[in-house]
């Protein structure tokens, strides 16, 4: 069995979690946020059998698309000359982890 840490933008949450459920698979949905755009995230955690990370692997890249946004960068030296850049954000960060032991009350 494994633990399956998934963050994802908030914009692909609905979908990813519908996707899982049709499949079987059931999460536990947090919020997050992130430190480099500050914007909202989601972690997904997922208890897994083995075979069924394949699975969830392909639901969620299929799922959790990159997209381009606008922030505003302001360089520490000048900090009123604030600039929007284009940064490429979304996708899904997945972490998989062993469990050593499950209970559920």
């Amino acid at each position: 069995m494994k633990l399956m840490l998934a963050v994802v933008d908030d914009a692909d949450v609905r979908s990813l979690t519908e996707k899982l459920v049709s499949a079987g698979l059931r999460a536990t949905v947090l919020a997050s946020t992130g430190g480099f755009l500050r914007q909202g995230n989601t972690t997904l955690l997922l208890g897994l059998e083995d075979d069924q990370i394949d699975t969830a692997l392909d639901i969620i890249k299929g799922t959790c698309q990159r997209r381009k946004r606008l922030m505003t960068y302001a360089p520490p030296e000048f900090p009123a000359l604030s600039m929007p850049i284009e940064v490429e954000a979304g996708g899904a960060v997945v972490f998989i982890l062993p469990i050593e032991q499950f209970h559920h009350f």
